[in-house]
């Protein structure tokens, strides 16, 4: 199976949220140290590699294309362990990276995970600083919500991908604008989404733009009212839904065969439709979009974090990134990766949406684990248990 497989086979399948998830996040920084003790800036330097690299990703993000490399410049050789779902990899980090320990070094969490790890202290702070190409990222990557907290950095951006509005261009006229059109009864029995919690995010967005009496800031930050409305529009949508997809593969076939003309994607598939000549399109809708983003992330109990440290400079370099791009059908968090990825692949660093101006970026709320305790004066949100029992209220 495919890493692209994998990952949105992921999506279906989330959950794990411990007790941890209810400490503040006022409890990390501000006094040097982060809750766990550890120093809030990481090492200030990069020792010896000690010969080894213990990794938890998603299905070959270490591919030889790009890792042989750095085996060969380092001599840190990788052992990898390939996780199916975001809640597979907090686990795996639970018991063999923070808590259990000794295990795992790394591990490349998205934005529904990341917090998770950051309040379990499973991952410890990062010294961005030792990682030269951190200065070269899109601004919005460089301390994001999902593993920056009060100032303190728990990771490394290195790839993101936007959920879009994928439609058939010669079914569904005229063009859409709005994520309103996969709410619409026009297209009943042809619509399709992912099956995943922080599809409630997308709802919770929609509604965000279309009826702010609710009062909504953050699609990640709701109270139990704003939650309630979020699940009632989905419960409304189920009636329209032709299928919820779980891979990539499954939505990229409903395109194919016509039993679907309208959905919420990712760029790899339109990508691969396109390829295949399927008459279809993607956009971001006026309302904006969610996205996800992965971070490398070390654990708290990391037995080689000079390899670590050596990985999370090497894989964010622009000629590695633009590789690793093209082999997952993701886009880089650093935009000098474009000219690489166009040479691998003529037109690529468009196609991915690499050369947006900020303002793009700008319209994407990247996912983050929804908390109770969300900030921003609000005491009341619902942490991601609630959003689970939710999100099985819908799709059961």
């Amino acid at each position: 199976m495919s890493r692209a497989k994998k990952r949105y086979l992921a999506w279906a399948a989330l959950g794990l949220l411990t007790g941890a998830l209810a400490v503040a996040a006022a409890g990390f920084g501000g006094s040097g140290k982060s809750s766990n003790g550890t120093s809030a800036t990481g090492p200030s330097s990069i020792g010896k590699g000690e010969g080894a690299l213990n990794l938890i990703e998603w299905a070959a993000y270490s591919d030889p294309s790009f890792a042989k490399k750095f085996v060969s410049q380092t001599g840190c050789k990788i052992h990898r362990k390939d996780a199916n779902t975001s809640s597979e990899m907090v686990a795996l980090m639970r018991t063999g990276g923070g808590g259990g320990g000794g295990q795992w070094d790394l591990v490349s969490a998205s934005g529904d995970a990341s917090l998770r790890l950051i309040y379990g202290h499973d991952v410890k702070p990062v010294n961005v600083k030792l990682i030269p190409s951190w200065k070269e990222f899109i601004p919005i990557f460089k301390s994001p919500a999902h593993n920056t907290v009060s100032g303190v950095h728990y990771g490394v951006s290195v790839q993101w991908g936007p959920n879009t509005l994928l439609y058939n261009t010669k079914k569904v006229k005229p063009a859409p604008t709005s994520w309103g059109a996969i709410y619409s009864t026009k297209y009943k029995g042809k619509v399709t989404v992912p099956d995943n919690t922080i599809q409630i995010a997308d709802a919770a967005l929609y509604l965000m733009k279309t009826k702010p009496s609710l009062g909504i800031r953050d699609p990640y930050e709701l109270t139990k009212s704003q939650l309630d409305a979020a699940v009632k529009l989905l419960k409304r949508q189920k009636g329209l839904i032709k299928k919820y997809w779980g891979s990539a593969a499954d939505e990229i076939n409903l395109f194919k065969s016509g039993d679907v003309v309208i959905g919420a994607s990712w760029p790899y598939q339109t990508l691969q439709l396109q390829a295949a000549h399927a008459p279809v399109k993607e956009l971001i809708p006026r309302e904006g979009a969610t996205g996800w983003a992965d971070t490398w992330m070390l654990a708290s109990k990391a037995p080689h974090p000079n390899c670590a440290y050596m990985w999370m400079k090497y894989v964010t370099t622009p000629p590695v990134e633009a590789k690793q791009a093209l082999v997952f059908g993701e886009t880089p968090v650093n935009p000098k990766a474009c000219p690489y990825m166009n040479r691998i692949q003529k037109g690529s660093c468009t196609k991915y949406h690499l050369n947006e101006p900020l303002g793009y970026y700008k319209t994407i709320h990247f996912w983050k684990t929804p908390v109770a305790d969300c900030g921003n004066g609000k005491k009341n949100c619902m942490d991601y248990n609630a959003w689970q029992r939710a999100w099985t209220q819908v799709t059961s």
